[in-house]
């Protein structure tokens, strides 16, 4: 999906896409293809410009991701370790679980929260968590907290942005890249601090191949 197409996508979706797209991200295997941050800024940033009633807006979005992560959790739980053996699929790579997996025992019922800002992350650690010895009480508490600090507080931000600055709709594009890059951050620190050496050793083996190649 184009990210300056964006915001004409979530006009004509309306409010119901909005919250479908938060509830599949939160709660679907392919929701991890879909929008989150961005998605809800802009929607935020819309509302500013009377697109959206920011009240049912907000509402919306925390109710269908803390239903998003419950699907989540029910799938985890009923699906339990075969999860983790399920073969790869256009919507499901063993790979994005096994990187929650990690997320969350580095982190513990707290992955729930913080999981909400990373891509991939907020969608595969519900399941995790499901899959896993956490009651669900528990998880509930951490899933109505991330939910809340996630789909209202980036919906707000977006708003209050709109709202307050003049002219905001021009840089409109450039906000939402830098939102993207910031969300992408923390999973390209991880990948980086588990594989760096790794990266540097096959960049400098091209780099001698294309030396040599240039000698020939």
């Amino acid at each position: 999906m184009p990210h300056f197409d964006l915001e004409h996508v979530i006009r004509t979706v309306g409010y119901l896409g909005v919250w479908t797209i938060v509830f599949a991200e939160t709660g679907l295997f392919f929701g991890v293809f879909l929008p989150g941050d961005s998605l809800l800024f802009t929607a935020g940033f819309l509302a500013s410009q009377g697109y959206f009633n920011i009240v049912a807006l907000v509402a919306g979005c925390f109710i269908a991701a803390v239903v998003g992560d419950a699907v989540g959790y029910y799938i985890g739980d009923r699906m339990g370790r075969r999860l983790f053996t399920k073969p790869e699929s256009r919507f499901f790579r063993p790979v994005y679980l096994e990187k929650a997996q990690q997320f969350f025992d580095k982190h513990g019922g707290k992955a729930i929260i913080l999981g909400r800002f990373i891509p991939v992350v907020r969608t595969m650690v519900p399941m995790v968590a499901g899959a896993g010895t956490m009651p669900y009480k528990r998880f509930l508490s951490y899933n109505v907290i991330g939910a809340f600090i996630w789909a209202v507080g980036v919906t707000v931000a977006g708003y209050i942005l709109g709202d307050t600055i003049p002219g905001v709709d021009k840089y409109l594009i450039p906000i939402i890249l830098v939102i993207l890059v910031l969300s992408v951050a923390p999973s390209a620190w991880h990948i980086w601090r588990e594989n760096g050496d790794q990266i540097k050793a096959e960049i400098r083996k091209r780099r001698d191949e294309r030396k040599l190649g240039k000698a020939d």
